[in-house]
């Protein structure tokens, strides 16, 4: 039977945003006529939801089963299907006499819900508005508490430290401020204290930085070094232990029973790490890890006398107090270079190869008489740099790696030096290869960022979801600029910190006058 309805103004919510030809409403011919053959289910039960009730006759105590129909909570597309139904029953906007009965035996639903669903249709129809049969079921239930940001940003700091605060200020229940987290509307936050730089440092940073940026022109200074032939170095101390650890038991079970002498004097023992860019062939196999090693400043000696743990003369490992010059020279001449040379590549790469570490007092430099003597051998050439002041994010240990070996080492929970120091040992090579590259690639977009605020460190971390670019195959060896604009922004911030850093000189030149 024709129809005087449009269907294709039709609208429930499951259709949104999809186009015409992906809609599963029901198909009409060119004279507007609905195919019935498409309406109603052939599993008639979707609509239905019995329950076999047993009730005492209380005349002859026997036990019969009586069918009670339990109300369903009809779905936007089941609506649409009973709308399309009536519509072809339909004619100058009247259904035809009997229709809603039918239906209700049909669709096994109540005469007043069919006709609930009719009249909606017809008000909307006169009206000139589109069907909807979306369901209010999202309006039922209690209302979210709605809280403007306002009221949190004028808080102060101190005042939102923790759940309990931040609830008692904004006058709502810690679950409610919870939920709101899980929902992202708060976002937790952890305030590091980050080293203090003056004008000369920024100059410092900026000029590293461009040190590193390919070409000379901002036209050209697109793209960082690929840094194949830098090796980083840094000591960290490792502690036996932290004073306090999280696990998860099982609801039967005890946790372990942890006791030390004293809190403040943990076993600890320094490390220096040294580090490359790892490399990859075309087909992503992993030719180069990039792990030079890890190396404690730990000696032997024998025990002078005997205990209970152990014999007279029994070697035991001893750490060293004071890590000084003369220590790291040795460290640096007589381990870690042996291992550069032993691991590293021959494919034809570079042989010129550039040590960075830090400004600590007892690291050496290139100047060095005994580091002169050696650092040329084997065809290899070794130059050591010193990275700017107070920058342990330009530095791929201190911005990533040793956090990250410190987390397995601390799972190993290791109970005295030698298991730290193996502990120690098995984090370093166990850890991905691939997640040591990604910390060079952040560091060239930290490098970015240092350009953006003028040399600073007043920035966050940049997140740009590697692994995902790495699945879609655009994750690049080398961090782009902004085509010269981060360059020119550096050059502005460096002229700037220069003019105030020769102001400063000059007032305290004309002071001491």
């Amino acid at each position: 039977m024709a129809s005087d309805f449009d269907l294709n103004v039709a609208w429930c919510p499951e259709y949104l945003g999809l186009d015409d030809e992906e809609h599963d409403f029901p198909a009409h011919n060119v004279q507007g006529d609905f195919d019935l053959n498409l309406l109603p289910h052939e599993d008639e039960s979707s609509f239905i939801q019995e329950t076999e009730v047993l009730e005492h006759q209380a005349n002859d105590n026997t036990l019969v089963a009586v069918n009670h129909h339990k109300r369903s909570r009809l779905s936007s597309e089941d609506k649409l299907q009973i709308l399309c139904w009536l519509l072809n029953k339909a004619k100058a906007c009247k259904l035809k006499r009997g229709s809603i009965t039918e239906a209700s035996h049909l669709f096994n639903l109540s005469v007043r819900c069919i006709s609930n669903i009719w009249n909606t249709a017809r008000k909307q129809s006169s009206s000139m508005q589109r069907y909807n049969v979306s369901t209010k079921f999202h309006f039922s239930g209690r209302k979210r508490i709605q809280v403007q940001l306002d009221e949190i940003t004028k808080l102060k700091m101190g005042e939102r430290s923790c759940i309990r605060d931040l609830a008692t200020m904004l006058n709502m229940s810690k679950s409610t401020v919870h939920r709101m987290i899980k929902r992202g509307l708060i976002k937790p936050h952890t305030n590091s204290l980050h080293p203090g730089l003056k004008e000369p440092n920024k100059i410092e940073r900026l000029k590293w930085v461009f040190s590193l940026l390919m070409g000379n022109t901002p036209a050209t200074m697109r793209e960082y070094y690929p840094m194949y032939d830098i090796v980083h170095l840094d000591e960290k101390w490792f502690y036996l232990t932290t004073k306090s650890q999280r696990v998860y038991l099982a609801n039967n079970e005890r946790g372990r029973y942890r006791a030390a002498s004293s809190s403040k004097f943990i076993p600890k023992v320094m490390f220096t790490a040294c580090v490359a860019r790892p490399r990859y062939n075309s087909a992503g196999e992993c030719t180069f890890d990039g792990k030079i090693g890890i190396f404690p400043f730990t000696y032997q000696e024998p025990a002078k006398r005997t205990s209970k743990n152990r014999e007279k003369g029994t070697m035991i490992t001893k750490v060293v107090e004071s890590v000084n010059q003369k220590v790291t020279r040795d460290m640096l001449i007589n381990e870690i270079i042996p291992a550069i040379k032993e691991k590293w590549p021959r494919d034809g790469g570079p042989t010129t190869i550039f040590i960075q570490q830090d400004n600590a007092k007892a690291h050496i430099t290139h100047e060095d008489p005994e580091w002169q003597l050696i650092h040329e051998q084997d065809g290899f050439k070794f130059i050591l740099i010193q990275q700017p002041p107070n920058s342990p994010n330009l530095n791929i240990l201190d911005l990533g790696f040793f956090r990250s070996i410190q987390s397995l080492m601390h799972k190993k929970m290791p109970a005295d030096i030698d298991k730290l120091l193996e502990a120690v040992n098995q984090a370093f090579y166990e850890l991905d290869p691939k997640t040591l590259s990604n910390v060079w690639l952040s560091l060239q977009y930290v490098m970015n960022e240092i350009l953006k605020v003028g040399g600073g460190n007043d920035y966050d971390l940049p997140h740009v979801n590697k692994k995902k670019l790495e699945k879609q195959g655009v994750l690049s060896d080398q961090v782009k600029t902004l085509c010269g604009q981060l360059w020119t922004l550096g050059i502005k911030s460096m002229d700037k910190h220069q003019h105030h850093s020769n102001h400063e000189q000059q007032n305290r030149t004309t002071e001491g006058e």
